[in-house]
């Protein structure tokens, strides 16, 4: 992939040696030559093997200081969890005339699917529709939840879901540059502390083997791993 001189000039500021929080973000931040306000992204290379169904790292996180994108939620819901759904400002509501809709080919403009337990048997039926999109809900991405007008409102709110791929990897975002660097270490201690909580017990050796941080078009930015325990406490 070719960069652009604005890539080769920040790369060129990248720091040689591992970087402490604070000062890896702050260099993300000042990196990014965008015309827009890029993401902030981290990215996790985890001691697991996800080839183990007990070592797949997997779950969703609330970010104190959002996400600054605007998330698209769709819910499986009817009756009552349907009006809670849209209350809390769910994007597009519907049962299983919903469900046909989508099966029969309507656009899947929604980032996020939501749905009641009770609904999951038709909305399994979309798996080949919504599983390569990454959109199938599943309880332990808290997706499938009676509480839907919670969940609806975590996701638009600043709640990410993470999970490792086939190579251990973890990747998700942790705000845009025009946070401020406050927020952005805020949220990146809590989604730090949240998957080293949910280390593996059959996980041996080192679990965080490294920590990387870079905006949407930006070089990545090596995290000091003996930061890890500070960014734990701080999200406590």
């Amino acid at each position: 992939m070719a960069h652009g001189k604005s890539y080769k000039a920040a790369i060129t500021r990248r720091p040689s040696q591992p970087s402490q929080p604070r000062q890896a973000l702050e260099l993300v931040k000042s990196m990014a030559t965008a015309k827009f306000d890029e993401t902030v992204e981290v990215a996790f290379n985890l001691g697991v093997d996800p080839r183990q169904a007990d070592q797949i790292v997997r779950g969703t996180v609330v970010l104190p200081a959002g996400t600054g994108k605007k998330v698209r939620v769709a819910a499986f819901a009817q009756g009552d969890k349907a009006r809670e759904a849209e209350a809390a400002g769910a994007d597009l509501v519907g049962g299983k005339e919903l469900i046909a809709e989508l099966a029969a080919g309507r656009a899947l403009d929604f980032d996020v699917a939501v749905s009641t337990p009770d609904l999951m048997a038709e909305v399994g039926k979309l798996g080949r529709i919504l599983g390569p999109r990454g959109l199938m809900p599943n309880p332990k991405a808290g997706t499938v939840t009676m509480d839907v007008g919670q969940a609806v409102t975590e996701f638009k709110g600043g709640r990410v879901e993470y999970r490792t791929d086939k190579a251990g990897n973890l990747q998700t975002i942790i705000g845009k540059v025009s946070f401020a660097v406050e927020d952005l270490e805020r949220n990146l201690a809590v989604l730090t502390g949240e998957i080293v909580r949910s280390k593996p017990s059959s996980s041996k050796g080192r679990y965080i083997k490294s920590l990387t941080l870079s905006s949407t078009m930006g070089p990545g930015i090596e995290i000091d791993l003996g930061a890890i325990e500070g960014l734990v406490e701080l999200s406590h």
